[in-house]
């Protein structure tokens, strides 16, 4: 069955955009979406997948290396020569099962090699299946710690190092951590909270009229999923489009200083803790703008990525009862008066 299409989704357009911009550009640092059961969460994440413009790798790498990255990153790269041609192969969504072993994640020793052959060779895990792309987690509050801190590892550094049984290894694993769930089946350990870089709350729509819309469309695929997507399939090669451009378009994105100081003073007001905030606010905004066809930021862009970029860095604060949403969107109004 093909997937539900990205452009057909109905609402939920914070949860969009900020997929987007992720797609747009990786060093935002991934994206978490929080909310009701039921409102869309994985099809916008898998929709995205399909979406997504296919990119050059290094024929037959089983980590999908950029060709112009150097050889030596890469155990595989390093020990072959690197073939003239290069391959145009899918952005990797990788999903991580709540349940998996860590061997499945990391990778582990190749057992039909090592008893047929031998051999200590090495089969790659979902680590490395998500290199230069994204890595999925459903119900990501609910993941055991010790793969929560495996994780914060390999993010932190780009690298998964594996040692298994003698063989000692180590292989680019660049991704955008993708996670969903529900808050009220527990909380995120903070240390993995801030690894992302945007957090989006999705709600069950309270409008009919957009329910109606909802269970429309979703029935439509359903009956006849061929012919839904190929209603959408305009609609989708329009913002493929729009995707390539803006990343061709980001580098050249101007950040001017009016905008950082714009962004340190709303940290500030908000007394989120490091610099990271500013950073994130920094990368949104620029590739917000280049998705958009700009070629400098603004405040506007700023005002209209904060909550996302926000909302999960604020200090939980005993005198101020309201939300994390509601304290961002007051500071907004304070340092963007008007």
């Amino acid at each position: 069955m093909p997937t539900f299409p990205f452009t057909a989704i109905v609402a939920q357009d914070e949860m969009k955009l900020a997929l987007l911009i992720a797609a747009v550009d990786p060093s935002v640092g991934g994206v978490l979406v929080f909310g009701d059961r039921g409102t869309g969460k994985s099809t916008a994440i898998r929709a995205l997948a399909a979406l997504l413009p296919s990119m050059k790798a290094v024929p037959g790498c089983p980590y999908a290396c950029d060709p112009a990255s150097p050889p030596q990153a890469c155990p595989h790269c390093a020990k072959n020569p690197r073939p003239k041609k290069n391959v145009q192969v899918p952005v990797p969504v990788v999903d991580l099962p709540l349940g998996a072993t860590e061997d499945r994640v990391v990778g582990a020793l190749d057992l039909e090699r090592a008893l047929s052959l031998g051999e200590k060779a090495f089969e790659p895990g979902l680590l490395a299946k998500a290199n230069r792309g994204f890595l999925y987690i459903d119900e990501v509050n609910l993941l055991e710690d010790h793969l929560v801190d495996l994780l914060l590892d390999v993010a932190a550094s780009g690298v998964n190092t594996v040692e298994r049984e003698g063989l000692s290894l180590r292989h680019p694993a660049k991704f955008v951590l993708v996670g969903s769930g529900n808050p009220e089946e527990g909380e995120l350990r903070p240390q993995l909270l801030d690894r992302f870089g945007l957090a989006c709350e999705v709600a069950t729509p309270t409008e009919i009229k957009t329910r109606i819309d909802v269970v429309r469309r979703r029935d439509a695929y359903e009956r006849d999923p061929d012919a839904f997507c190929a209603a959408h399939a305009k609609s989708e090669k329009a913002l493929q489009k729009k995707l390539t451009s803006a990343r061709e378009l980001l580098p050249s994105v101007d950040v001017p200083d009016a905008a950082l100081e714009s962004a340190a003073r709303l940290c500030l007001a908000l007394g989120t803790d490091g610099l990271r905030g500013e950073l994130t606010l920094m990368r949104t905004a620029r590739a917000l703008a280049a998705f958009e066809g700009a070629s400098t930021v603004t405040d506007e862009h700023l005002k209209r990525i904060a909550p996302s970029a926000l909302r999960h860095r604020l200090r939980r604060n005993p005198l101020d009862e309201s939300g994390s949403t509601a304290r961002v969107t007051r500071a907004v109004a304070e340092v963007f008066p008007g």
